[in-house]
């Protein structure tokens, strides 16, 4: 039985022209990166840092994520895409059923991860004031606030859904998830998708093949909150700060143990590829991270003075 259930069929977006279609989800990036550059700004403004080097470090976390989450979920969970429409891949268009606005659907958060890294790698060697784990134990705190609003873009997008979730009081029927765009036309008869996802929301026969399930996505984004609020207070309300890599092995160590455990939770996402002993794609590629995160917070010592 469910205490809270809820029947999710959602506007997703708006309506500009044709095809094209502003997505909250695209939104939500938007959320996040400017959240993110307001929280660097503080940082820097706090620890006397010239904000000449704000906006060019701005603008190599935003590519690098979006191209190291892209082609994350390419190469981890869908690289069909590689042969069945390429340029999907680089593009935020679908040209597999003729020309249609998608914005950038598919983003993998270890890749973004990956892309991070080498980002600011990169930024480092041309910007040269900190350390690149001075960088990264700071970044780490604007990266865990906007993975709050991804997972809500994800629900808003009914996608990373979770597992059928049985006698758990709480439940979602993703009724986009469960008719796609195409067969929900057929079904109705009605030829504008919204409208016909409104009709099988009020059908009562339609409705009921739907199943409950988890909203992994909402248990992820409430988890990052609470990330997102340790690595605040270990940054202003204690001195670890200071200790080279710290922030950054702790947001490691919290970020991908949660991704690890809702796994758990979730349908798999696309191809999975690695499935060894009951553990999925995602939880494997987040082992690694985590034994990362305990490395920089417990073993590694920096060879000189962090500048």
């Amino acid at each position: 039985m469910h205490l809270l259930k809820l029947d999710w069929n959602p506007v997703t977006g708006i309506d500009i022209i044709g095809n094209f279609k502003i997505h909250f989800y695209s939104l939500m990036w938007v959320a996040a990166f400017v959240i993110g550059w307001y929280i660097m700004k503080r940082i820097f403004t706090k620890e006397k840092i010239s904000l000449d080097y704000l906006d060019p470090l701005f603008i190599y976390t935003v590519l690098a994520t979006m191209l190291g989450a892209r082609l994350g979920h390419v190469l981890f969970y869908q690289s069909e895409l590689i042969q069945e429409d390429f340029f999907s891949i680089f593009l935020p268009f679908s040209f597999k059923n003729g020309v249609e606005f998608t914005g950038f659907q598919g983003l993998a958060s270890h890749g973004a991860a990956i892309g991070i890294i080498i980002g600011m790698y990169l930024y480092r060697k041309k910007y040269n004031y900190k350390s690149i784990l001075w960088i990264l134990d700071r970044i780490v705190l604007a990266v865990a606030s906007g993975a709050v609003f991804i997972r809500i873009g994800n629900f808003i997008n009914s996608e990373i859904i979770g597992k059928t979730s049985g006698d758990f009081p709480l439940g979602v029927r993703f009724i986009q998830d469960y008719y796609n765009k195409y067969e929900v036309t057929q079904i109705t008869g009605i030829k504008n998708v919204q409208k016909a996802y409104d009709a099988i929301a009020n059908n009562a026969e339609l409705l009921s093949a739907v199943p409950y399930r988890h909203p992994a996505q909402l248990y992820e984004s409430f988890c990052y909150i609470f990330v997102f609020l340790i690595l605040l207070y270990f940054y202003a309300k204690t001195k670890k700060s200071e200790q080279t890599g710290f922030l950054f092995g702790l947001f490691l160590i919290l970020l991908w143990s949660i991704r690890f455990f809702i796994e758990f939770f979730k349908e798999p996402q696309g191809d999975e590829y690695i499935n060894w002993f009951g553990l999925n794609t995602g939880q494997w590629l987040s082992i690694p991270f985590i034994l990362i995160g305990l490395y920089f917070m417990f073993v590694y010592k920096p060879k000189t003075a962090v500048k």
